[in-house]
């Protein structure tokens, strides 16, 4: 089963996405463990930076797809996921006042291009693979997801990942201003610690408050038309985005994948 795992060295927190058996992938527990772990990252003083990257030279493959068919063609249980599991763990990432550091190497698909989003400088091994091909599971991405994934990547490059499943290197992810540096994959994990010391070394308050003016500057997405959270940091209306949870296609998509074979739509 996967974790996510949590250490903390001289200012620097490290957070570990860790399933290395399935590249990475992101299990229902492990969104509730991300959230648990950048709400206590939010309230600790001691922090200054933290470096997210996943273990065993992927960063995130995801979601965990064994796990769909217990939840994902029910409506109610599909919107619980994505609005409680998925969105819970990456707006306590969009609210964390201290700046977060992604280490990018392998697979970078659908849930960990999310997480990445979240991220306030990316570093990229060369040989890193990005995109979010889930159209070949017969299912689109969530709203505030698509919102946040299309705000940061730009809406070309996500129409791209949405509808051609289309996979991109990290020399095209830099190109298309996604990414702060890409650099030989040997020298990823350096590089990575010598930013985050580089922040862990300026004025904590000033960090902290600077996110805090970037996300007023960035502001929500999109009006919102429904009651929701006032403090959720992307306004989308969400409507009956999960209606498709029975549909044959969204059925076809997640079993096809599991049987291992072509599916037909």
């Amino acid at each position: 089963m996967g974790v996510i795992q949590y250490e903390q060295q001289a200012g620097v927190a490290r957070v570990t996405i860790s399933f290395p058996a399935r590249f990475n992938a992101m299990s229902r527990i492990m969104w509730r463990e991300l959230r648990s772990v950048f709400e206590s990252v939010q309230n600790n003083t001691e922090v200054r930076c933290v470096v997210i990257g996943g273990e065993g030279g992927n960063f995130c493959s995801g979601g965990d797809i064994s796990e769909y068919a217990d939840f994902r063609f029910q409506e109610s249980t599909l919107r619980d996921f994505h609005e409680n599991d998925v969105w819970g763990g990456l707006k306590a990432m969009l609210a964390c006042d201290v700046p977060i550091v992604a280490k990018i190497d392998g697979n970078c698909m659908g849930a960990g291009v999310e997480i990445a989003s979240c991220c306030d400088i990316r570093l990229a091994g060369v040989g890193a693979r990005f995109g979010a091909p889930i159209a070949r599971l017969g299912f689109p991405m969530a709203p505030r997801e698509a919102a946040l994934v299309a705000r940061e990547v730009g809406l070309v490059t996500a129409r791209q990942m949405l509808l051609e499943a289309a996979i991109f290197s990290a020399t095209d992810m830099k190109a298309a201003g996604f990414l702060s540096r890409v650099l030989a994959d040997n020298q990823l994990g350096a590089e990575a610690q010598a930013t985050a010391l580089r922040i862990a070394g300026l004025a904590p308050q000033a960090a902290r408050l600077n996110k805090q003016t970037i996300r007023s500057l960035i502001g929500p997405l999109a009006p919102v038309n429904i009651a929701q959270d006032a403090t959720d940091l992307i306004a989308i209306d969400i409507g009956d985005a999960y209606a498709y949870a029975d549909s044959v296609e969204h059925r076809e998509g997640v079993q096809a994948f599991l049987e291992k074979r072509k599916p037909a739509f």
